[in-house]
């Protein structure tokens, strides 16, 4: 059986990160979503191993002197965490995985499993990032401020990463993610453990 392929999605907060992921899960059966531990405690309607795999304090940091975790942080004062077992497994049985976090946890990914495949998401102009986070409506200019200061060090490290999508048009930016998915599935060391059998049969034919 074909290993599956291991896609890190970065990038700054408002360049449209969450939509395109939803689409291509929406549009692939075979990419499944990583869902990361957190300490932080669950907002209204938030579900439990769906949204995130909510623990505590102690046994997150429990779980790290475990070696259980491809990449972790604390961001804000809260620890995420992606689970190293589960994205073994998975990719093991021949699925693919996805895994949205950011440039810090790509680095660290990177260095644990060489094989990833990294996707980083850009806006077509500061502009418009700034002027979609004050489209949310929900934070304030201070806070604003702050995400674009994020979203600038953020993007230093666009080079980093194996493929850019810029997301201007949402239709564009969508077939654009669901290609490059498909195309790395194409790829010889795939195919040719995919289809071992009927590769050799035309061969030998």
């Amino acid at each position: 059986m074909a290993k599956g392929n291991l896609f890190v999605v970065t990038a700054p907060s408002g360049a449209g990160k969450t939509t395109l992921v939803a689409a291509l899960l929406a549009a692939d059966q075979n990419v499944q979503l990583s869902v990361s531990f957190t300490t932080r405690t669950a907002r209204p309607g938030e579900v439990n191993g769906k949204d995130y795999h909510f623990v505590s304090r102690e046994v997150f940091e429990q779980m790290i002197h475990n070696g259980d975790f491809l990449e972790h942080a604390e961001v804000y004062g809260n620890y995420y965490g992606t689970s190293q077992t589960w994205i073994n497994q998975a990719i093991d049985t021949g699925s693919d995985i996805l895994l949205e976090i950011d440039w810090q946890g790509a680095a660290q990914v990177r260095r644990l499993f060489s094989q990833a495949i990294g996707l980083f998401i850009l806006p077509p102009s500061v502009e418009i990032l700034e002027q979609r986070l004050k489209n949310r409506g929900k934070d304030s200019d201070e806070v604003i401020e702050r995400r674009m200061a994020v979203a600038k060090e953020e993007i230093s490290h666009v080079e980093e990463f194996d493929y850019v999508i810029v997301n201007e048009h949402i239709d564009e930016a969508v077939r654009d993610i669901v290609s490059i998915v498909r195309s790395e599935r194409l790829k010889l060391h795939c195919q040719s453990t995919r289809h071992q059998v009927l590769i050799s049969s035309l061969k030998a034919s």
